[in-house]
């Protein structure tokens, strides 16, 4: 019953994306699968049994390019940002930014926190900053990986606060004095 419940609430989540791999990833994978089914084949002097490798290797080689691939984003009816297994309820957001692919390698470089939550997924370029204001909680922010960081704010219920800060700015200096 308890999971008939929950179901439902999956569906009305506000945000869901869940972070795949590219398609042309399992193409790779199946040119390494070739290349090291080959190679074993080699090892065994192309012995009958060696053609064994080549499913083997396909399944290990899939199974990894899956499993980079479940990680989900979501945010839920109530407002809570899910990233991976991670949950931060939606009262203790502050504020959030989209980091645009340009500015993803200072968010990952000098300017990381070391005490900031970080779910990041190199073949997604774009990620969100989400900001705390929780007093009990040391993270200073979030920085999660998301194709669409626009939607994922929106779905909190908030604006992109380095396009406000951005465009306040650029108001001022481009208003007739």
């Amino acid at each position: 019953m308890t999971q008939a419940a929950s179901t439902p609430a999956q569906q009305q989540d506000r945000y869901r994306e869940r972070l795949i791999v590219p398609w042309w990833w399992w193409l790779a994978g199946l040119a390494v699968t070739a290349i090291f089914g080959y190679e074993v084949q080699l090892a065994a002097y192309r012995q009958p049994w060696s053609i064994v490798a080549y499913p083997i290797i396909a399944g290990l080689i899939a199974w990894g390019l899956y499993s980079m691939g479940r990680t989900p984003v979501r945010v839920d009816a109530d407002g809570a940002l899910h990233a991976g297994k991670a949950m931060l309820p939606g009262e203790v957001i502050a504020r959030g930014a989209v980091v645009s692919a340009a500015q993803r390698s200072a968010a990952m470089g000098r300017q990381l926190d070391p005490a900031a939550f970080v779910l990041h997924r190199t073949w997604v370029k774009t990620m969100v900053l989400v900001v705390l204001d929780d007093p009990d909680d040391p993270t200073p922010y979030w920085l999660i990986s998301t194709r669409e960081p626009a939607q994922v704010l929106a779905a909190l219920g908030m604006g992109d606060a380095g396009r406000d800060a951005a465009g306040t700015g650029t108001e001022e200096s481009d208003a007739p004095e």
